[in-house]
């Protein structure tokens, strides 16, 4: 099933971490949001492989989040269904109240950033806004 989804991560304490081409990265303690497409022939399925190499399953390091997933503790993905990629819209949204890494999870978009320091959790937040862009009910997928 096709969609758009928003990864909530917890980091359980401030850490720098190497991510790819964008270097060295400060995250700080607290809850993070990443905004992703599941528009591809997998669809959903990224959303595993996203469980994965938060788990040491996958060591792949392919998106900027592969690099952040073993450092943090994955939430939950709320997900929701969708023939349209609108992943770009939630991450405006989300982007009002939160602040953005620079750079992160965008290089294919002219986004300033897919992953947003929330400090708190926000799935219900998420799940409206998921549900409003895409006009169809969010999924809460657990790892």
């Amino acid at each position: 099933m096709k969609g758009i989804y928003v990864l909530i991560l917890r980091m359980k304490e401030s850490k720098d971490i190497r991510v790819g081409k964008l270097g060295r990265l400060h995250f700080r303690r607290g809850y993070y949001s990443y905004v992703g497409s599941a528009q591809g022939s997998g669809g959903e399925k990224r959303i595993t492989r996203h469980f994965n190499v938060a788990r040491g399953k996958n060591t792949t390091r392919k998106w900027h989040i592969d690099y952040l997933l073993p450092h943090s503790e994955v939430i939950c993905a709320v997900f929701s269904p969708t023939d349209e990629g609108l992943e770009c819209v939630v991450a405006k949204i989300i982007s009002k109240y939160s602040e953005g890494l620079q750079g992160f999870g965008c290089s294919d978009c002219q986004c300033g950033s897919h992953l947003f320091f929330t400090g708190g959790n926000i799935m219900g937040e998420a799940s409206d806004i998921c549900e409003g862009v895409s006009g169809n009910e969010s999924i809460i997928i657990y790892p």
